[in-house]
């Protein structure tokens, strides 16, 4: 059954978000798991893109955009709404607010993460409600 963690960031700054999905894309990509960041749009994935190339100056985490695959995929994918990762990947890191993406059972584990601003944090509380309803193994990491 697939785990999930809820990652609760202080502070309501997207950057800091982003920051913290590269980091946790970065440590699992190092462990040798496949990874799919789901973002709310576009902008988002495209700001997300952006921000695993330079969030680090002294890391590489190789990865693309879902619709931008070649014909050998990275281990680190990003995609939005409408997209759907095209295999199985251990890890979903949920960036995006609103519900749960309707695929995140077929991951190991999924990475919710969440801070103070006020929207993300009443959609985190309804997706850790969706989830333990559900029987579904929750951990909360205060960050």
């Amino acid at each position: 059954m697939t785990r999930v963690s809820f990652y609760i960031l202080k502070g309501s700054a997207e950057q800091e978000r982003q920051n913290f999905a590269c980091r946790l894309a970065e440590k699992a990509f190092k462990m040798g798991n496949h990874i799919y960041i789901h973002t709310e749009n576009v902008e988002q994935a495209q700001q997300l893109d952006h921000a695993l190339w330079s969030f680090r100056a002294d890391s590489f985490v190789p990865h693309q955009r879902i619709n931008e695959q070649k014909n050998q995929p990275d281990q680190i994918l990003i995609g939005h709404s409408g997209n759907k990762p095209p295999r199985l990947m251990e890890l979903l890191i949920n960036v995006a607010s609103g519900e749960q993406p309707d695929f995140f059972s077929q991951f190991e584990r999924v990475a919710e993460l969440v801070n103070d601003d006020d929207k993300i944090k009443a959609d985190g509380r309804n997706r850790y409600k969706f989830y333990k309803h559900r029987g579904y193994e929750l951990e909360t990491h205060k960050i």
